[in-house]
């Protein structure tokens, strides 16, 4: 494996085939009981993002345009055209994907990720905008993220319902033992695109809201109650500026929802690919 090239787990079927992206901290281990319970169905193509899970860790910036330039080439070498589902980042960059690509995709799925730019830190409930805001901060931020580990042994458990085994949250945390490996995960939380700044990812996810809004692209949205990036409320907003976007809910479930519910996320995905193709 050379520094351009990322992990990527597959899972053969003979069925098509959908790729899954992770978001932060996690990695392609986030998908394991999706993919699991796919894999026979469909062929299940897993991607680590650059410098998280498996991938290389290159001496890079970790900003949107350094993910954009790792991933797509991954995607443009694997047969298609796919169904994509993505996760947190995983659906900025999964939407990026498939509106630069025409005819690559053949429908994108979305679970509790960004789908547009934020217009002030007033769109974060407090809690999130001060833990955020203070996140962050390039001193105070990456002592927490770097030295402290403070997403993958807070943030991390606290975006679930359930409770991580012991060997799961290990799993996890294995990518990234030092606080130089955990920089990345820092970054990630300065690409919240808030009040036009980072200004690429506001240009990307305003791009990627006009092309949700108004593509004939199969378009799947998976909530939960009471779910994290996309509350009752955001979600409401969704189906009103998207009515051709398939809205379901998958129960009970916070931020990292195939951690939640697994099994209704299958059924879901399965459902929507038959009735798209």
């Amino acid at each position: 494996m050379t520094v351009d090239e990322l992990h990527v787990s597959v899972s053969h079927g003979d069925g098509p085939a959908i790729v899954f992206l992770h978001g932060n901290p996690t990695s392609s281990y986030l998908w394991r009981h999706v993919v699991a319970r796919l894999a026979g169905r469909f062929r299940c193509v897993a991607v680590d993002l650059v410098g998280m899970g498996r991938s290389p860790k290159p001496a890079i910036a970790y900003d949107w345009d350094d993910h954009r330039r790792h991933l797509s080439p991954v995607l443009d070498r694997l047969d298609g055209p796919f169904w994509l589902v993505g996760h947190d980042w995983g659906v900025g960059l999964g939407v990026e994907y498939a509106r630069t690509r025409p005819g690559r995709v053949s429908g994108v799925a979305l679970l509790e990720g960004h789908l547009r730019p934020l217009a002030s830190w007033d769109e974060f409930d407090q809690g999130g905008r001060e833990l955020f805001q203070r996140l962050r901060d390039p001193v105070e931020g990456r002592r927490l993220v770097e030295q402290e580990n403070f997403f993958l042994s807070a943030v991390l458990p606290g975006g679930m319902l359930r409770r991580l085994e012991a060997g799961e949250q290990t799993a996890y945390e294995a990518p990234y033992p030092t606080p130089s490996s955990r920089y990345p995960i820092w970054k990630w939380t300065t690409q919240i695109p808030v009040a036009g700044e980072p200004a690429e990812v506001h240009r990307v996810l305003s791009a990627n809201w006009d092309w949700l809004r108004t593509t004939d692209v199969p378009r799947l949205l998976l909530t939960a109650r009471p779910g994290a990036i996309l509350g009752p409320e955001r979600v409401e907003e969704i189906r009103r500026a998207a009515p051709g976007l398939r809205v379901r809910d998958v129960g009970e479930g916070l931020h990292f929802l195939p951690e939640d519910q697994p099994g209704a996320i299958t059924a879901e995905l399965a459902e929507w690919v038959a009735a798209a193709r």
